[in-house]
């Protein structure tokens, strides 16, 4: 049995693009893999460690100095949790909107608390070795504007593609619904049909 951690980074219900296609895309995946556990983490509403002053002085005892103490201690106990959890996982699902041509802060603040040297990433000599291998990611990409691949506003796809790549995943899938907004709502909800369906195909074989 495999466990799936969906990340869920949009606060806006059933409204949200992004949740409708993951909705599908998780449907298709328990009536395909019926012995598989799917556990969704909704960013906006989990309570994320705060990475404050106790938590960096924590990384950066990590990264040459002492061993952290104290409250620095306690804090970094708190990543630690986290990132276990996330490492548990045997397969990954990121939804998410396009907000400000990047992500939303939430899903940029639990980026923040699981990329750690010596637990998802390994930093030595000869550069940086991610540490979290041997499993599939799958990105459900929602934009309100259309973006072709390469265009210079698209910072939510490449960034996340990146920063998996930067830890371990090599196997990473995205399916993009576009434009959410930008031609109106009758567009936006063609596009997203056609991405439920994609998703549901996709996830027969994830």
């Amino acid at each position: 049995m495999a466990t799936l951690l969906h990340l869920q980074a949009s606060p806006r219900g059933r409204e949200s693009a992004s949740r409708q296609v993951a909705r599908a895309f998780l449907e298709a995946y328990r009536a395909a893999h019926g012995g598989d556990r799917v556990e969704t983490l909704d960013l906006f509403s989990a309570e994320l460690p705060v990475f404050d002053a106790p938590a960096a002085e924590a990384k950066y005892a990590l990264l040459g100095g002492p061993a952290p103490r104290g409250p620095a201690q306690e804090k970094w106990r708190e990543v630690i949790a986290a990132i276990d959890h996330f490492k548990s996982a045997d397969k990954l699902l990121i939804s998410t909107p396009m907000w400000n041509f990047s992500i939303p802060y939430r899903l940029k603040h639990y980026i923040d608390i699981i990329v750690q040297p010596g637990l998802t990433v390994a930093v030595g000599p000869e550069g940086y070795k991610g540490l979290v291998t041997g499993r599939p990611a799958m990105l459900i990409l929602a934009r309100g504007g259309s973006y072709p691949p390469g265009a210079a506003y698209d910072m939510q796809k490449p960034y996340l593609e990146l920063i998996l790549r930067f830890i371990g995943f090599e196997d990473i899938r995205s399916l993009v619904v576009e434009p959410t907004l930008a031609e109106g709502p009758q567009v936006a909800g063609q596009r997203i049909e056609v991405a439920a369906a994609e998703a549901r195909r996709l996830a027969s074989a994830f």
